[in-house]
């Protein structure tokens, strides 16, 4: 340790899809020495998912920030300052402009890293003080949950065998499916089913020795897990019913109560949902009880590369990762997918099609309300998969069945809303004075008569309907030799 303490300080920056944060330490060998730890919340991803490019504010907001990390780093007078970006900036149309604004203001250079590198480096610094241990269990899967992309990297006797990233993170899940504050019982639904979806169709080995999750959301749920279930300051691990308790309390409370109550930023607490839930779809895919959570990720990883493999570390890790990433499609144990991922998706979306023809026949009846609703709810399901397989569609075929499921959803919402509206009126109607009755009654008498006129539209919607047709046009997303996907 001693050593360590008169090694060179170093800063690391990681711009991240939620957050930009400032590690600077000393470094020596596998040893780290941490001088200054800092974060920001600022949700770059949020712009990226909404409009595809990073926005004006939120450019100055990081610049802001970078200046202010920059001015600690020299405060520690530290020897080099290494930034990284990640999945928004990957992502961004607007990303080479970004990267420039930041080099003139605040005189950086930024690397944008692929999804193996930041694998490798997440790797690195998740596990560097697990592997200190003696005993270690082995195989080791660590996963770093980021804002816009999750990691996944299998790992035996401390070296990596096997990663993957996937462009699915707390914030991206929370923007598209889980915008609420709390998320509806309908928005987790979703969020499920596409997970699910997700994870049926990737290749990952089940039951490793152990998984560490790294990330702002899987230390932010641990500090609510610490307060929340009384766990004590110094545990690391969580059971799975830990994980499903607090994401029970995470359902019914606003960020805003989440933040007073737990001491957690009100910006991470409004994704703490969708990173619990992404958490718990990863933990039943690979069958664990029990998970760690890191506090290190990404930014040590920066450092302990550079400290191994010197100014040529970024070159020494892309390689690694190339090489470790060729083989997301070979088999690592037992219990491996049978299907390939598009095989999965296939399936997946063959069902979803025919579980919502299923109650077409009830809808036309117009007997039952409920079979809007599930006509509905399968629908949305059906477009939560399409979303799950998107990137290896075909996109012309992808492009007309998610419009058609779209434009189905919206109908049947229509009707769906109507029906609810006219429920909650006729139940207040049942409590109301004689003078509300009246104008209730109107009311209802309203919306019944545009709920007729809608079903006629759904109607007629749904006659032309060609269900064969539509099995077609799926099976064409996926054509039959589709890429695997790791």
């Amino acid at each position: 340790m001693q050593e360590t303490r008169t090694a060179p300080a170093r800063a690391a920056i990681d711009i991240g899809s939620n957050t930009l944060q400032l590690l600077i330490a000393r470094c020596q060998g596998d040893s780290l020495d941490i001088l200054v730890d800092e974060e920001e919340m600022v949700r770059l991803g949020k712009d990226v998912n909404a409009h595809g490019e990073i926005s004006p504010q939120k450019r100055e907001e990081v610049i802001d920030i970078l200046q202010r990390y920059k001015a600690l780093a020299v405060e520690h007078q530290v020897e080099s300052i290494f930034v990284v970006a990640t999945e928004a900036t990957r992502k961004a149309r607007n990303s080479q402009q970004f990267l420039n604004a930041i080099e003139r203001a605040v005189g950086v250079k930024t690397q944008v890293i692929g999804g193996e590198v930041e694998a490798m480096l997440t790797f690195y610094g998740a596990s560097y003080e697990y592997y200190r241990q003696q005993g270690a269990p082995d195989p080791l899967v660590v996963m770093d949950l980021g804002g816009g992309s999750t990691e996944l990297i299998n790992a035996q006797r401390g070296k990596v065998k096997w990663l993957t990233s996937v462009p699915v993170g707390s914030g991206w899940l929370h923007d598209r499916y889980m915008p609420s504050d709390p998320p509806t019982e309908d928005e987790r639904d979703l969020a499920q089913v596409f997970l699910k979806a997700y994870m049926d169709g990737t290749r990952l080995k089940s039951r490793p020795e152990a998984l560490i999750i790294t990330g702002g959301s899987a230390k932010a749920l641990l500090k609510m897990a610490r307060a929340a279930l009384e766990l004590g300051d110094e545990v690391q691990r969580l059971s799975f019913m830990d994980v499903v308790r607090c994401d029970g309390l995470l359902s019914s409370l606003t960020a805003g109560e989440v933040a007073r109550r737990y001491g957690i930023d009100e910006k991470r607490a409004a994704v703490l949902p969708a990173g619990a839930t992404i958490i718990q779809a990863v933990m039943t895919r690979l069958q664990l009880c029990e998970v760690r959570i890191s506090t290190h990720g990404i930014r040590e990883g920066v450092l302990l590369a550079y400290a191994r493999h010197g100014d040529d570390w970024l070159a020494t890790l892309e390689s690694h990762g190339e090489s470790a990433g060729s083989k997301k499609s070979t088999s690592t144990g037992a219990e491996m997918v049978t299907e390939t991922f598009a095989e999965t998706g296939r399936r997946l979306l063959s069902e979803g099609a025919r579980k919502m023809g299923e109650w077409r026949a009830e809808v036309l009846k117009n007997e039952d309300v409920e079979a809007v609703h599930k006509m509905r709810v399968a629908s949305r399901r059906l477009r939560a998969v399409l979303d799950a397989y998107e990137d290896i569609c075909e996109p012309k075929a992808f492009k007309k069945v998610y419009s058609w499921t779209r434009e189905l959803a919206d109908m049947l919402g229509q009707a769906r809303d109507t029906d609810v509206m006219i429920q909650n009126l006729q139940q207040r109607e049942e409590e109301a004075e004689a003078e509300e009755k009246e104008g209730l009654n109107w009311f209802i008498a309203r919306l019944r008569v545009y709920r007729d006129e809608h079903q006629l539209a759904l109607a007629r919607y749904l006659k032309k309907l060609d269900e064969q047709k539509l099995l077609r046009l799926i099976d064409a997303c996926l054509p039959k030799e589709g890429k695997r996907h790791g």
